[in-house]
């Protein structure tokens, strides 16, 4: 077991089930990862294997099949499995966030449908907010849902669909004229969106009437997993579909989701960071250069005991995000500096490793090639850098407001 990133307080079951989690890893994904990701392989085998642990109800409470374990737990699970390959905590995150969502905002008739079948991995969840030309302002949804009879017709285009093609249960956001306050001349955009959950069958193209995925998005690195677009038009969705069974709330239970979401992508950051650290400190003891190993060089000796430093704050932060959350405390400033530093350090780590295999390292033949280009998601998905330095400074100036 690692030195590192190691956390002290867990019970007996969560030490049994991270240590399953990370048996599974060494033997089921770290062979195969570079294989498939140079290829762009869904990992399905990988998957049928995380469904057989239950991964894929970790969070879900065990009224409906699920587990009923913590944030932490969960996010040290999500540690380990990015040390292995980060696309495959990719398609977990998207399904456990909507799992959430639906354990905290759903009706009652939703979770008994939804989460008993989420639990064991046969619906499969994906969450859509973004669009073209959205970026990070959330506001600007363009994406329309409008009241007909029953049911809701929902037309616009949404970008960035982690599992796209493989899920089974999207839940996207959209505006909606219901379930608004007006605030001066018009209505506050976040008060004027719903989130739908809209069931399709898994694939490509035409999916369902009026629902189109058009394919995979190909991208620089975070391979394997399917990243695509979702068009609607005119798709017709029962008004039951409708999160929680009231309009207008949807902005803030996607946030909810978000946040938990950044402590999980916190977490992808810490494994991918681990396993540079791993395959540098290794490299390090076997190439020679001068007559000894490089590792015996002052030089390679501060680089890693700087990536081991940041492989620690960074499990450090996401541990203690995660433990607020569990608590029941807000962790909105916690969350955001954990995905902050987390990514960013990641890339450093990652780049450091880069660097110890020098020439080696430009070559597919070795792993850090394939960390070094996954490693760059961390910085933007779950909101850029930039957007987490806006959370924490507006929430610092909320608890340190001056007085008088």
């Amino acid at each position: 077991m690692s030195r590192l990133a190691q956390t002290d307080g867990l019970t007996d079951v969560q030490q049994e089930i991270l240590a399953t989690v990370r048996d599974f890893v060494d033997k089921e994904i770290l062979p195969v990862a570079t294989e498939l990701e140079h290829r762009d392989e869904y990992p399905a085998q990988i998957v049928e294997g995380l469904k057989e642990l239950g991964v894929f109800g970790l969070m879900i409470p065990e009224e409906y099949g699920g587990l009923g374990e913590s944030l932490l737990t969960y996010a040290l699970c999500v540690e380990e499995i990015a040390r292995g390959w980060m696309s495959v905590s990719g398609i977990i995150n998207t399904h456990f966030i909507v799992a959430y969502m639906l354990k905290q905002h759903g009706t009652e008739e939703q979770k008994e449908y939804f989460l008993p079948k989420m639990a064991l991995g046969e619906i499969r969840g994906a969450f859509s907010m973004s669009e073209p030309g959205l970026g990070s302002d959330v506001s600007a949804i363009t994406t329309k849902g409008v009241r007909d009879g029953d049911d809701y017709l929902l037309t616009g285009q949404k970008m960035w669909l982690t599992n796209g093609g493989t899920s089974t249960v999207v839940a996207v956001l959209c505006r909606t004229d219901e379930g608004t306050e007006a605030e001066g001349a018009g209505v506050a955009p976040h008060k004027s969106m719903t989130t739908f959950l809209v069931e399709k069958e898994p694939g490509f193209g035409e999916v369902r009437p009026g629902l189109t995925i058009p394919g995979k998005i190909e991208k620089m690195g975070y391979k394997g997993v399917d990243t695509t677009e979702l068009i609607l038009d005119g798709l017709r969705i029962p008004a039951d579909r409708v999160l929680g069974g009231t309009t207008g709330r949807g902005f803030y239970q996607m946030m909810d989701g978000v946040e938990v979401g950044r402590v999980n992508v916190a977490a992808r950051g810490c494994g991918v960071a681990r396993r540079a650290f791993e395959l540098g400190v290794a490299y390090a003891q076997q190439r020679h250069t001068f007559g000894k190993p490089i590792a015996q060089h002052q030089a390679i000796q501060f680089k890693l005991a700087e990536m081991a430093t940041k492989v620690e704050a960074a499990h450090a932060m996401m541990v203690n995000a995660a433990r607020k959350k569990d608590s029941g405390r807000r962790n909105d400033l916690e969350a955001g500096m954990a995905k902050y530093l987390a990514s960013e350090y990641c890339k450093e780590v990652v780049e450091d490793a880069f660097r110890i295999h020098g020439g080696y390292g430009f070559s597919k033949e070795y792993e850090i090639e394939r960390l070094y280009r996954e490693a760059p998601m961390l910085l933007i998905g779950e909101g850029t850098a930039e957007i987490q330095k806006m959370i924490i400074g507006r929430r610092l100036l909320e608890e340190y407001r001056i007085q008088g």
